[in-house]
Parts: structure tokens; C-alpha cells; sequence
């Protein structure tokens, strides 16, 4: 008789799931048991901040799978409410505490699988036991959020410490329901592992639209209360900030303590070391999801991934390799997609600082977009971002960010990154086309093309933040707006090098500019600012460039038709 193989799983949220599931279909006569410290299995942690507003109103929607479809349905026995304590691997055992009983248990195992996922940093900052400081990472923690906000009245200060995935979805949130909002970030720029500084800080503009006080470079060193134990205060160095509630949206951390104490290999991340059939380094012990360290497909280096994208990828080659199979994990690009409001924010791959830290010499664009033909009524827009690898034109990452749909070019750039594409394939790819959807060149054909104006050394610019730095040192140059007279007068630039010839007079006033004069020239989203240059260059103008993104991409001050700054 053969014997019945015992797969015992640890944690039920999103790998540990899909893993099951996934080696139930392979072996459908296994016996598989899955331990859950919660109430529930497959709870959809990633919209825990719609819960909190109120956009999906029932905490069961929450809920993917309800613990009797694993048992009936798939042939499991689950144990929730159940923490494992202890893995010993030679025995091939598991000890487990019943939550409700306080009854502990021994469960032998012929392979395991870990899903232990992640925990929220919380620093060691003095006050922080006191109530109304909270994080966010499961259903609990929502309905604790809920109920101490229904608590607070008409006062409702909100701080979150830090501008993470979490922190600006929850800003959101809490906006909704009425709250004042501080974001308090000890970096210098929201979203600081994922965007660069100069799309950072369009995301930072849009908040700070929406009523939300962002304030970077504001480390955290503790909180103060009240007489009833009350969060009142969060203090960043010298400063202030009076709060009613806090929420701690510092990121995660891989919870690898059953791995540790049971002597498998953690990596340099920090999470539990894996080869690529998601082993670790016993070869009974599998794992995956947020307690995993994995590898960058650009880099090659290993990097954290706590995404349900991710884990549930983990989670289905588990489940093929705990029976039997040889199914790999090939990597992440740590692509990553936030709602702000109406705003929405994109990467995927490297940042432009990522891949200068990775050692590659990169060259990028800022690109202005639509949605679709802008003829087409009620397209939205957005900004492309594109990194590439300098002489080789080998793309390395992307940003988008806007009121657009972007979410369909950050799933190009990552297909396009998979397969070690080129700017030059990403210029040629053929793209759905039809007025409706998209214009006849996508925004990403534009920012690829323009980096290859760039390599061959048809365009040459500088960043918006590059201009302001000159504009702030006084530097002697001319700033050049192609743009028709009326758009001047609706928005410009306030500086005194700023100056307007529309381009369709350029040629004919060529003699108005100095060829000894360096020239840098924009417009509202660069197409003209380019074209303005090769002028320049044929007339043979040596000290031309132009702005790039120009004015759609300038987060700074400029003047208004109502003589207001915005």
C-alpha cells in the first residue's frame, strides 16, 4: 500500500491557500492540513483600506474562501485559531497551540509548507503602547480602526508615519470618512522604495490637492498622550503634530521566527532564504509569499516581494512541487499599483536612482500621455516615466502616474522587462489601436522613442528639476516657451529668463535669439519644445536643449491668468 503523503501548511491568507488548493488538484488522494492563528482562510488583506471606507461594506467580502469549502469541498482539515510553535525537522513535526483552548499538539508532516507572511514595523519609539496608535494588516486591525474612529466624534486628527502603498491608500480612506490628514514621512519624497524624486513629487502635489498635509523628512522619535492612556501628540524632532489616531504604515517585515528557531537559512533581506523551486534549505520545508526572499529579475539580487500577486504565484508552484512536480519561480520586478484618490501610481522594475545604485549608466524620459485619442471625448492623462540602460537602449524600469488608465502600460512595461526588451522593441510593439482606447502611438512608444532621440543624439534635455536648480542659482541662460500667446497668458513659468516665441514664428525671428546664449525651451507636454530644438540645431544654435515633460511634468510655482500661484 502506498503511503498517503501528509502536506502540513502554515498560514492561510494567500499562499498558503493557493498552495493547498493548488497540491490538492495534483494529489487528490494527499492528506493536507492547514494551520490558521485567525478565524478565517483567503481574507483579501490587500483591500483591508476600502473596508475601512466603507467601499466594500461587509467584512465577509473580505473573506475569499470560508474555512468549510477547504474541508468539504477540497478534502482538508483545517485548523483555525491554531498558531504552530515549533518546527523540528528532523522529526518532521510541528507543535501547535490551540487558541481556544490553550491545548498544545504535535502534527507530523512529510512536507511543509511556510506562509508565515509579514509583520508591521513598529519601532521602539517611546509612547507607542499608548491606545489610538494602530496598524493595518488584517481584518481585526480594520474593524479596531473602525471602531476607535466611530469613538472619536467630530474630532478626527489623523497622522499615518509613513507615505508607503498602505499609508496613501489609507489617507484616502480616511479622507472619506471625514478625518484631517497628516502624512509624515521620514524620507524625502512619498512612496520613497518605489518612485523617483521627480514623480514623487507630482503624487505629493496631487495629495496635498486633495486636503492631505504631506510633510518628508520628518523622522518620528515618539508620541505623547493623554491622562487616559490616549495618542495625542507624535513628535518628530523639534516638532509637534496633534493627533487623534496614528496609524504606523512603515512597511513589513518577513515574519520568519518558526523558520529561524528551526534553523533554516534566512537570507540577507531577511526573509526566509528559497532556491527557485520555492525549497528551502531543508529539503521537506518549502516556502513562500512575504516570509520569502526572492530575486530581482533585473538585478539579480535578492529582494523582498510582500505582494498577494506574488504570493499566490508562490503559492500555486508549491503546490506542484510538494507533490512532486519541478515547476520554478523565475523572479519579481516589484511591480506595484496605488489608488490615490482619482490619482493613479505605477512602477515596475528599477527607478531611475535603483538602477544608478545597481551600477548601470541609465538614460530616461519624461513623456506626457493620454489614455486614448484625445479627439475621443473624455480622455484622461498621465505621465510616463522610462528608464533604459545608456548605449544598449535595454529597458530597466517605469513609472506612470495620472488620472489615466495606467495600470494596462505598467502590464506592458513588466511583459516588455520580462522579456529583456529594448526600447527599440518597445517603440516597434504593436499595440491595440482604435480611437476609443488608445491613439495611434501609445504614450510608451513616445517614451521609448524619445530615449532613442536621446541615444543618437537628436534630443538633448534637462530634467524640470534641473531647471529649477538653474533658475534658483540666477544662472544666465534663456528660457524659451514655444507656446502660443494665449496658453502664456493662462500658465507660464515666473522666472526672468522666461521668454515667449511661439514656435510657429521661430524661423522667421531667429535673429531675436543669441547663438552665445545657452537656450533651453518647453512647452506644455515637449513636442514642440523638440521641435523648436532640431530648428535651433539646423540654424546652427550650439547650446540648445529642452525640458523634459515641460510644463505637464513642472511641479513647481508658476504664474496663472488669475495672477495666483499653484
Amino acid at each position: 500500500m502506498v503511503k498517503q503523503n501528509h502536506i502540513v501548511v502554515i498560514g492561510g491568507t494567500a499562499c498558503g491557500p493557493k498552495a493547498a488548493a493548488r497540491a490538492r488538484r495534483c494529489d487528490p488522494s494527499a492528506k493536507i492540513t492547514i494551520i490558521e492563528q485567525g478565524e478565517d482562510l483567503s481574507t483579501a488583506t490587500c483591500g483591508l483600506p476600502y473596508y475601512v471606507s466603507g467601499v466594500i461594506d461587509n467584512e465577509d467580502n473580505m473573506v475569499a474562501k470560508q474555512p468549510d469549502y477547504f474541508e468539504i469541498t477540497m478534502n482538508m482539515e483545517v485548523l483555525t485559531e491554531t498558531r504552530a510553535t515549533a518546527i523540528d525537522p528532523q522529526a518532521h513535526t510541528v507543535e501547535v497551540l490551540d487558541l481556544e483552548t490553550s491545548e498544545s499538539s504535535t502534527i507530523a508532516y512529510d512536507k511543509l509548507v511556510l506562509a508565515t507572511g509579514s509583520k508591521p514595523l513598529v519601532p521602539d519609539w517611546e509612547g507607542k503602547n499608548l491606545d489610538g496608535i494602530l496598524t493595518l494588516s488584517d481584518i481585526p486591525d480594520a474593524n479596531a480602526i473602525r471602531s476607535y474612529l466611530a469613538n472619536l466624534g467630530s474630532k478626527k486628527e489623523v497622522v499615518i508615519v509613513g507615505a508607503g502603498l498602505i499609508g496613501l491608500e489609507m489617507a484616502e480612506a480616511f479622507v472619506t470618512l471625514g478625518c484631517h490628514v497628516t502624512i509624515l514621512e521620514a524620507l524625502d519624497r512619498v512612496l520613497p522604495a518605489l518612485l523617483d524624486s521627480d514623480i514623487a513629487v507630482l503624487v505629493e502635489k496631487y495629495l496635498q490637492y486633495k486636503g492631505v498635509k504631506v510633510m518628508c523628512g520628518q523622522p518620528v522619535t515618539g508620541f505623547q498622550g493623554d491622562e487616559s492612556g490616549r495618542v495625542r501628540k507624535v513628535i518628530a524632532g523639534d516638532t509637534e503634530h496633534q493627533a487623534d489616531l496614528v496609524l504606523l504604515s512603515l512597511g513589513v517585515r518577513p515574519d520568519v521566527t518558526l523558520a529561524k528557531a528551526a534553523g533554516l537559512a534566512i537570507g540577507s533581506t531577511g526573509g526566509i532564504s528559497v532556491d527557485k523551486y520555492l525549497q528551502t534549505s531543508d529539503p521537506d520545508i518549502y516556502a513562500g509569499g512575504d516570509c520569502v526572499e526572492n530575486v530581482n529579475l533585473i538585478t539579480r539580487k535578492p529582494v523582498l516581494a510582500p505582494m498577494g500577486s506574488t504570493a499566490n504565484k508562490h503559492g500555486r508552484i508549491i503546490g506542484t512541487n510538494v507533490t512532486g512536480g519541478r515547476e520554478t519561480f523565475p523572479g519579481v520586478l516589484n511591480t506595484a499599483i496605488v489608488k490615490v484618490f482619482e490619482y493613479n501610481v505605477g512602477r515596475v522594475g528599477l527607478n531611475e536612482s535603483q538602477a544608478r545604485e545597481a551600477g548601470c549608466d541609465t538614460v530616461m524620459s519624461l513623456v506626457p500621455g493620454d489614455e486614448h485619442a484625445t479627439y475621443y471625448p473624455g480622455s484622461r492623462d498621465f505621465i510616463v516615466k522610462l528608464v533604459a540602460e545608456k548605449g544598449t537602449g535595454k529597458l530597466l524600469g517605469g513609472q506612470v502616474v495620472g488620472m489615466g488608465d495606467i495600470a494596462k502600460r505598467i502590464d506592458v512595461l513588466a511583459t516588455a522587462l520580462t522579456f529583456g526588451a529594448t526600447v527599440e522593441d518597445l517603440a516597434n510593439i504593436d499595440l491595440a489601436y482604435a480611437p476609443p482606447y488608445n491613439s495611434a502611438l501609445d504614450p510608451l512608444h513616445h517614451a521609448a522613442n524619445v530615449i532613442r532621440n536621446k541615444q543618437s543624439g537628436l534630443a538633448r534635455t534637462l530634467t524640470p528639476a534641473e531647471v529649477r536648480k538653474k533658475l534658483e542659482k540666477d544662472d544666465r541662460f534663456v528660457l524659451l516657451d514655444v507656446r502660443t500667446p494665449p496658453e502664456w497668458q493662462e500658465r507660464r513659468i515666473d522666472a526672468e529668463q522666461v521668454r515667449l516665441l511661439p514656435l510657429t514664428d521661430l524661423r522667421r525671428k531667429l535673429g531675436e535669439l543669441s547663438g552665445d546664449e545657452e537656450i533651453i525651451i518647453y512647452c506644455r507636454t515637449s513636442v514642440r519644445a523638440y521641435q523648436a530644438q532640431r530648428i535651433l540645431d539646423g540654424a546652427g544654435f550650439k547650446n540648445v536643449k529642452f525640458m523634459d515633460g515641460s510644463l505637464d511634468v513642472w511641479p513647481y510655482d508658476v504664474i496663472t491668468s488669475s495672477s495666483s500661484s499653484k
